[in-house]
């Protein structure tokens, strides 16, 4: 299995302007969140108990987190177990259909300020060349989190000598 730091090696070579990033914090939660709400409106029986799609996602993609990194899988999972509980309290007040157009509306503003960010950047994103990049995204955005916490020296100077360090401007 590819590491942790390769993985957000790869994706870093396609983020490196501040402004970039700085879109992806707030966009990348946002698709999350808009996934969590319009899946949540499916039901999947499992072993006879009725899950919610977005269950099911949020489980599985946070135990590929914590198989990855384990404190920033943990970080992830909580994270998740938010954004999932918001989800369910959205689609409870809004209904099947408040809660879609809702996904709707988070899911197309968050790819926005991807692609703008992109624009600053000047690069294409990264899962245009590897799909599995859409999985590497939110933990991204965990690392960023924590390199600007003063956490995990270690992992963003490896991931800064091989992609480099991050920029105020480094596109338009």
């Amino acid at each position: 299995m590819t590491s942790l730091a390769e993985h957000l090696t790869t994706y870093a070579r396609a983020h490196r302007d501040r402004r970039n990033i700085a879109t992806h914090c707030i966009g990348i939660p946002m698709i999350v969140l808009a996934l969590l709400v319009g899946l949540n409106v499916v039901s999947v029986p499992l072993a006879g108990i009725p899950l919610s799609a977005a269950a099911l996602l949020a489980i599985a993609v946070g135990a590929y987190w914590l198989r990855l990194d384990p404190p920033l899988g943990i970080a992830m999972a909580l994270v998740l177990f938010l954004l999932y509980a918001l989800a369910s309290e959205a689609t409870a007040r809004l209904g099947s259909g408040g809660a879609l157009g809702l996904a709707a509306l988070l899911f197309v503003v968050g790819w926005a300020l991807q692609f703008w960010g992109h624009w600053f950047e000047g690069v294409r994103p990264a899962f245009m060349d590897d799909i599995r990049q859409l999985l590497i995204g939110p933990i991204f955005v965990a690392a960023e989190i924590a390199f600007l916490l003063g956490m995990r020296r270690e992992l963003q100077q490896t991931i800064e000598a091989q992609a480099g360090p991050t920029v105020a401007r480094r596109g338009r």
